[in-house]
């Protein structure tokens, strides 16, 4: 079984930029569509952004122009670069396998001054 290893959370300065990387322990190539998804404190989990094997992607609305997501299928990690953070962003980030529902353990991103 694929695990994901989250990595690059932390605290930052609205404003401010973060990168969280994902690793997998194994071939993403052949995975259609990988995801960085965030659960706030009484909040659903909800869908950041999606990259497929084709390097085409989606945003959701309200991190569109701030964050970007990349893969390198070489070394088996999506990356997802946060720009202009807000504290809304404050959550705990997942990377998702989508093809085989994997989910790694999270890394907490606190925007805050």
């Amino acid at each position: 079984q694929v695990q994901l290893v989250e990595s690059g959370g932390g605290l930052v300065q609205p404003g401010g930029s973060l990168r969280l990387s994902c690793a997998a322990s194994g071939s993403i190539s052949s995975v259609y569509s990988m995801g960085w998804y965030r659960q706030a404190p009484g909040k659903q989990r909800e869908l950041v952004a999606q990259i497929n094997s084709g390097y085409s992607t989606f945003y959701a609305d309200f991190v569109k122009g701030r964050f970007t997501i990349s893969r390198d299928n070489g070394k088996n990690t999506v990356d997802l670069q946060m720009n202009s953070l807000k504290p809304e962003d404050t959550a705990v980030y997942y990377c998702k396998d989508n093809l085989r529902e994997i989910w790694g353990q999270g890394t907490q991103v606190t925007v805050s001054s």
